[in-house]
């Protein structure tokens, strides 16, 4: 089994992302909002401002979310990569996000799923 993490960076592409996986049969994500060394700093470092415009200048600051996606193999994994770029574009772009896999060890509570499907046997029903 592996750990798939995707940080989007556009949240407004949210539910198209989430068709595209349940397109090729992931059912099961948990989605966190989150945000980057980069956006904390320049909310940091920017100055403070009494002025009507500066909720708007904390819009462009979006934070981003992290999806997080169990599958049960290296090709889910390049399933999972193929429907977020199918959204988002090639990852190699700037602000399509991020993506990071690797091989858990240890997955408890989750369920074989049917072959064929990326997701476990408990959502699949």
């Amino acid at each position: 089994m592996y750990m798939v993490m995707y940080v989007l960076d556009d949240p407004n592409l949210l539910d198209e992302l989430l068709e595209s996986l349940c397109a090729v049969g992931v059912t099961g994500a948990t989605i966190v909002e989150s945000t980057g060394m980069h956006r904390r700093r320049a909310r940091v470092t920017r100055p403070h401002f009494r002025f009507p415009f500066e909720g708007r200048m904390n819009s462009q600051l979006e934070d981003n979310l992290t999806m997080f996606v169990i599958v049960p193999d290296q090709e889910a994994v390049r399933v999972c990569l193929g429907a977020i770029e199918q959204v988002v574009g090639d990852l190699a772009g700037p602000r399509n996000g991020i993506l990071a896999a690797w091989p858990l060890e240890v997955a408890k509570g989750l369920r074989i799923a049917p072959a064929g499907s990326l997701c476990t046997e408990e959502e699949a029903q």
